[in-house]
């Protein structure tokens, strides 16, 4: 059974839609717990219309017919510390924490910040290539989905599938590697009629993109590694930019779907909605939800990194 607050949210987006002039390709999007949060056995695996689907592959990127709207994955709240992400080597690609060195991985709290900014997620069926280099970054892609920084006003939670209207991107170079961050809005929010481009943001938003910059260049500090640079010297690109990037970066998951890259094999493809692609199953199956609690986390998460990164 949908747990409350999804159920609400789901209510609460059917109402607003349904005065609403955007013609949205709806589905019902739900997340599948598995195993409890803070430990290596948790999952989250989504499921549309209480069939299983790889939030990777299944969800479409585009969630109306003008592909003005796209659909978001969220993986991490804002204002939460688990670092979780969709698993591209598990299949059906369930949201689960990463891992380093053998332990789950939290960012730490950056004053003035407290773990993720933003609500945190993916765009699906988008793959950042690692074989390409962008002409204007100079680097590969990471081997992700691209990722997405939701900055409405609602708290989300992981799995929860989001239309939101891109409104410009950032290039983080991380560890060598390109890591595109687009910057979009939840359509529900109340703001969102008044965000249409990258300068309404700073209207808006006054210091968020400022404030978003610095997050990303000191996250990883607290854990001993080097600040963060961007491309472009930092500047956030527009809409136009950023749906160029998008749709570059469809295409490559199109070539990735198509078997034409290495990392083909190497990634789990299964989906059970694209009919005649790599990968397609009737019978992919989900284990069964569990509604555990979080297991506890050490109270060293909590603490404040008063850091100094480059201005």
């Amino acid at each position: 059974m949908l747990p409350a607050y999804p159920r609400l949210r789901l209510q609460q987006l059917a109402r607003q839609l349904s005065h609403s002039s955007v013609s949205l390709v709806m589905s019902a999007y739900t997340p599948r717990q598995v195993g409890a949060a803070n430990t290596t056995d948790y999952r989250v695996y989504i499921e549309k219309d209480g069939a299983p689907v790889s939030p990777f592959h299944d969800i479409p990127l585009y969630a109306n017919e003008q592909k003005t709207i796209l659909n978001m994955v969220v993986e991490i709240p804002r204002w939460s510390n688990a670092k979780l992400e969709i698993s591209k080597e598990i299949e059906l690609n369930p949201i689960k924490q990463d891992m380093k060195k053998g332990k789950l991985r939290y960012v730490r709290n950056c004053f003035p910040h407290h773990g993720y900014i933003h609500n945190y997620g993916a765009l699906p069926q988008t793959w950042e290539d690692p074989n390409v280099v962008h002409p204007e970054t100079q680097a590969a892609g990471d081997n992700d989905p691209v990722d997405v920084c939701e900055i409405g006003w609602q708290v989300s939670y992981p799995g929860e599938v989001k239309q939101v209207k891109v409104l410009g991107i950032m290039a983080l170079l991380d560890e060598g590697e390109t890591d595109w961050k687009v910057i979009a809005i939840d359509v529900r929010d109340p703001l969102a009629p008044k965000l249409n481009d990258i300068e309404d943001v700073e209207k808006y938003f006054p210091g968020l993109l400022r404030a978003t910059n610095e997050w990303f260049r000191i996250y990883k500090m607290p854990d001993g590694k080097p600040e963060n640079h961007f491309a472009f010297s930092g500047e956030c690109r527009n809409k136009k930019y950023a749906t160029e990037i998008i749709h570059e970066t469809n295409d490559a998951w199109k070539r990735l779907m198509d078997g034409q890259v290495p990392e083909s094999k190497k990634i789990a493809l299964t989906n059970t909605t694209l009919k005649g692609e790599a990968g397609f199953s009737e019978t992919a199956a989900i284990p069964a939800g569990e509604a555990l609690p979080a297991a506890p986390i050490d109270s060293s998460i909590d603490k404040w990194f008063f850091l100094a990164g480059a201005q």
